[in-house]
């Protein structure tokens, strides 16, 4: 059964979208950041896996509004992703994840002088790393490029999903058969049916907590095959192949700073 806290009737340019299950540790950050935009253009939607903790009195507590609450058991991460689009009624969806948040006030500020143009169906900007208290570890280890196109995923998730704004008119649903990286694959499709993209720019969209034994960690492995057959269906297997001998050096520097970072946390 859907929550609603506040007047949800009027059509809003962002429905941001957050997907928790026993978040309560790390969600306080996600839901400061939203309440604390200087735009107020967003209706907040939290769709919610059944959870046993106090993450559904934390979102209460909150004081954002509008707010509307889904809670019941989901198929996974990008099942309860599809329902965020369901339930969406902005022109614009956001993903954003618990323990995740905006980078700053002015975020959803920058976002709606590009997107109240009209002439973009996706808006997306750069990403920095935090650690569990916030602070800058420095920037994620792609770069969102200029320009944007469905080929610019040749080389990996060049935006994360969370920088990635979409048009709700033309988003599609995430494909289930991918478990791991079905993010990957849906903003592949969102850039095929898009129409025009703008870019934010330089200054960071999104602080992504980044953790050593997080859920993306654990499952890299199976993530990276499935973006490997991603990758082979919409850009060739051959050329998927040949391209991946490029991304050892990158992958050596990302691995490289990983371990330096557990070092100090040690």
């Amino acid at each position: 059964m859907e929550e609603r806290i506040g007047p949800c009737e009027k059509e809003r340019l962002f429905s941001i979208v957050t997907v928790t299950y026993n978040a309560s540790k790390v969600i306080y950050p996600t839901l400061e950041s939203v309440r604390r935009q200087l735009s107020d253009d967003y209706e907040y939607v939290v769709v919610d896996g059944a959870s046993t903790d106090d993450t559904l009195d934390c979102v209460r507590a909150s004081g954002i509004k509008p707010l509307r609450i889904v809670s019941e058991p989901d198929k996974g991460l990008y099942d309860a992703m599809n329902k965020g689009i369901k339930l969406a009624r902005g022109k614009y969806l956001i993903f954003l994840n618990a323990g995740d948040s905006f980078a700053g006030d002015d975020v959803l500020s920058r976002l709606a002088d590009k997107a109240r143009s009209g002439e973009y169906d996706i808006l997306y900007g750069q990403t920095q790393l935090v650690d569990d208290d916030r602070h800058v570890i420095g920037p994620r280890h792609l770069t969102a490029p200029d320009r944007l196109t469905a080929d610019s995923f040749k080389h990996g998730m060049v935006v994360c999903h969370q920088a990635f704004v979409v048009r709700r008119s033309i988003a599609p649903q995430f494909d289930l058969r991918y478990r791991f990286s079905a993010d990957y694959e849906w903003c592949i499709r969102c850039l095929l049916l898009s129409k025009g993209n703008g870019y934010v720019g330089p200054l960071p969209i999104i602080d992504f907590l980044t953790t050593t034994e997080g859920t993306t960690e654990r499952n890299h492995r199976a993530s990276l095959k499935e973006r490997f057959k991603i990758m082979c269906h919409y850009y060739g297997t051959m050329p998927t192949v040949f391209r991946h001998l490029s991304f050892i050096p990158r992958y050596m520097k990302e691995k490289r700073r990983k371990e330096r970072a557990l070092k100090n946390e040690k």
